[in-house]
């Protein structure tokens, strides 16, 4: 990209002049590409949390909600969780984890332009396995998006669930807790 430099002689005088006023058309124009490079965070102040369990023994066994609703189906000795996100009185989104068959729900409900991000990990024996994901819906101009992941952890194993307003860590919601 030619940005209207030329190398032919100037008066001392003139190309003087003219370095501060490239510099600065530079500056603006580097700022701009770099705010426009920025991960979207448009929940201010992040999304409100709240977590359910179910321990799910006692199922099959259901939570409620304005969309699918959540239902968890039996493994003795697993613990569900589901985590639903509110930015003030609008259902944004949600994220489940079933223990049987080991599989991560995560939502979009709401067409927003922005999304919630998804990280598992877990630990089994007292080894503590690498952080998966960043997880998220398709993003589409549904009314809901989901994504399943398909996991394979061990039965027992302690299953923790982050929440994120960036892809990037940078903007923490919470977490939660689940057992494989």
């Amino acid at each position: 990209m030619r940005l209207g430099l030329t190398t032919r002689f100037h008066p001392k005088g003139a190309r003087s002049r003219r370095a501060p006023l490239l510099l600065a058309g530079a500056a603006v124009t580097t700022g701009a590409l770099l705010a426009g490079a920025a991960p979207a965070q448009a929940y201010s102040p992040n999304p409100t949390p709240t977590s359910h369990t179910r321990d799910t023994d006692n199922c099959p066994c259901s939570l409620s909600d304005p969309f699918d609703g959540t239902y968890f189906q039996h493994d003795a000795g697993g613990k569900a969780l589901k985590v639903e996100l509110r930015d003030g009185s609008w259902f944004i989104g949600k994220v489940e984890f079933h223990p049987q068959g080991e599989k991560l729900w995560v939502y979009d409900t709401k067409n927003d332009n922005d999304t919630i991000y998804v990280r598992l990990s877990y630990r089994y024996k007292g080894v503590t396995s690498g952080l998966y994901g960043p997880y998220k819906a398709p993003g589409t101009s549904k009314t809901v998006d989901h994504t399943v992941k398909d996991f394979d952890i061990p039965e027992g194993a302690d299953v923790l669930v982050y929440f994120y307003d960036s892809r990037d860590r940078s903007d923490y919601i919470g977490s939660g807790h689940a057992v494989a």
